[in-house]
C-alpha cells in the first residue's frame, strides 16, 4: 500500500512539474500579440539573422568576430578601441530598435482592443516595421564597412583565414 501511495506522489509530482514548465515560444507576453519568447528577444534587440550576409559573403567582417582574433591579427590598440566602438554602437541600435518594435506592437494592440484602429494607422504602425529593419541592416552594413576599413589588408586576409572552419 505505501508503495503505490509513494508512486502516486511521485507521478503527481511529475505532472506539477510538468505543466509548470512553460514553452516560452508559446507563452503570451505582457504584449498579446508577441510570445514571451518574441518579446524577450525584442528586448535584446533584432537578431542579425540575415543582416550581414551582403558585407560578410564579400569579405566585409561583423566586429565582434574581429574582436575575437585581436591577438591572432595582432591588432593595435587604436584599432581595437574603434572596433569595439563600432559594436557597442551595433549593439545600442539593436536593442534601441528592439524596443521600438515592442513599442510599436503594443500601440497597435491598444488600437485593435480600444476599437480606436483605423486604415490609416494600420499602414502607419506597419510601415514601421519596415523603417526599423531597414535601420538595423543599415547599422549592420556600416558595422562590417567600418571593420573592414579598419582593418589593413594583411589583418582582413588572415581573419578570413582563420574564421573558415
Amino acid at each position: 500500500m505505501f508503495k503505490k501511495l509513494l508512486i502516486a506522489c511521485g507521478l503527481l509530482i511529475g505532472v506539477v512539474t510538468a505543466k509548470a514548465q512553460t514553452d516560452s515560444s508559446v507563452t503570451p507576453s505582457v504584449i498579446k500579440t508577441l510570445t514571451l519568447k518574441q518579446y524577450v528577444d525584442y528586448q535584446k534587440g533584432p537578431t542579425l539573422e540575415n543582416m550581414a550576409l551582403p558585407a560578410t559573403l564579400n569579405r566585409y567582417p561583423m566586429p565582434d568576430d574581429v574582436l575575437k582574433y585581436k591577438k591572432e591579427l595582432k591588432l593595435t590598440p587604436e584599432q581595437v578601441k574603434k572596433i569595439t566602438e563600432i559594436s557597442k554602437y551595433l549593439q545600442l541600435k539593436k536593442t534601441e530598435i528592439g524596443q521600438s518594435v515592442i513599442r510599436n506592437e503594443k500601440k497597435l494592440d491598444d488600437l485593435f482592443t480600444t476599437q480606436k484602429v483605423d486604415e490609416g494607422s494600420i499602414a502607419f504602425y506597419g510601415n514601421r516595421y519596415g523603417l526599423y529593419e531597414g535601420e538595423y541592416r543599415t547599422s549592420v552594413l556600416m558595422a562590417c564597412y567600418n571593420t573592414y576599413n579598419t582593418l589593413n589588408p594583411q589583418q582582413t586576409k588572415q581573419y578570413w583565414k582563420l574564421k573558415k572552419p
